[in-house]
């Protein structure tokens, strides 16, 4: 069954992860604000959920339009085709938002859709009532400026929830942001790739798990695994073909440096977890003390700020010693992530190219030096 396939994203990564799609194949890719759509079958949309670095979710775009009433709302719904997508035992919640439009209000929403489709599966399935006691089905609205968009999740948690990050230090960067930095640094498979102030080492294993091309999706589960609707040799099949792109004849290293052992060692777990515990090493340092180990050296690093350190004073201090440490040198470049409009002039010069991020609610900047 052919249908419209979505990949909501952070704003500012559509491009990223519209390439990521094209890169991997998938038809008629189209970046829109905040999403990307493509077109696809059920093996597709495994796909998707197993190789998408950057996209939050796969989605099925059930449908689109413009209503200014409920009746309205309640007719566009109903002539979905529901029966294709949800058995007579599956749930199928309704959540949504809406902004900027005629029916503001989410709860009369949410009750209106879910109306419709039971009148739809009522008269396709010959009965009034539906327990919804087998596998979820998670039906997703979004309305703005009175253009609905009525979506079928098939991922469950969002995809940047990889699976080898069971604990974190305070305030981590998202899996598929991390990603993206990733991207913007070219990290290729013969970097030696370096983050200064490593955390729960995100950014360094990100990148090997990029190096190595192994899938983002393959240590996880996903809702569209409980549905009857997928055939589960499909769902193997796709699995197997994602474990085969993975390539370790490479010479791709990494190093995390960090001043807390705690998070070091949450570090090493995750990177175990993650399958790229042989590529990487994370070794205590401080910063004032960063010195490079190779001739060519690619440099990501989310310096702390905002949650992660309160005091401004002491976020500058950390940039001016960047400044210092990070030195202008052939085979050397930086990729470092901060929401400071400052920082290019507390770190002590301007960024070669510049990339309008966000990282969660902080609207931030990626400030790439390779010159």
């Amino acid at each position: 069954m052919q249908m419209t396939l979505c990949a909501p994203c952070l704003f500012g990564l559509e491009g990223i992860c519209a390439n990521d799609l094209k890169f991997n194949s998938f038809k008629n890719v189209r970046a829109e604000n905040g999403r990307v759509l493509f077109d696809g079958d059920y093996s597709d949309m495994i796909r998707a959920n197993l190789l998408s670095r950057y996209a939050e979710r796969v989605q099925i775009l059930l449908s689109e339009f413009t209503v200014y009433s409920f009746d309205e709302l309640f007719e566009n719904v109903n002539i979905i085709p529901w029966e294709n997508y949800i058995s007579v035992t599956d749930a199928f919640p309704v959540k949504g938002s809406s902004l900027s439009s005629k029916l503001f209000s989410v709860s009369d929403c949410q009750k209106i859709i879910k109306k419709a489709i039971v009148q739809r599966l009522s008269s396709k399935y010959k009965q009034s009532w539906f327990d919804e006691s087998s596998a979820v089905h998670q039906i997703q609205f979004l309305i703005r400026n009175d253009k609905v968009s009525i979506l079928l999740d098939t991922t469950g948690q969002g995809l940047y929830k990889r699976g080898y990050r069971a604990e974190s230090n305070d305030a981590p960067i998202k899996e598929t942001l991390a990603a993206a930095i990733v991207d913007l640094a070219r990290v290729r498979p013969n970097h030696f790739v370096v983050d200064p102030m490593c955390g729960s080492g995100t950014l360094v294993i990100e990148a090997a798990m990029k190096a190595l091309k192994i899938a983002p999706g393959l240590k996880r589960s996903f809702s569209f695994e409980t549905w009857s609707q997928v055939d589960v040799s499909l769902v193997k099949a796709e699995r197997q073909k994602a474990r085969e792109l993975e390539n370790r004849d490479c010479d791709f290293t990494a190093i995390g440096y960090d001043i807390d052992e705690k998070a070091l060692e949450i570090s090493r777990n995750n990177a175990r977890k993650a399958g790229v515990d042989d590529r990487i090493k994370f070794i205590k340092r401080d910063i004032r003390d960063f010195e490079f180990d190779n001739d060519f050296e690619t440099v990501v690093t989310n310096p702390p700020y905002g949650e992660r350190l309160l005091d401004i004073d002491e976020a500058e201090k950390l940039y001016r010693i960047m400044g210092e440490r990070f030195l202008r040198e052939k085979g050397k470049n930086y990729t470092i992530i901060c929401p400071d409009d400052d920082f290019e002039r507390v770190f002590g010069r301007k960024a070669d190219k510049r990339r309008k991020l966000y990282n969660g609610m902080l609207n931030c900047q990626v400030y790439m030096y390779f010159k």
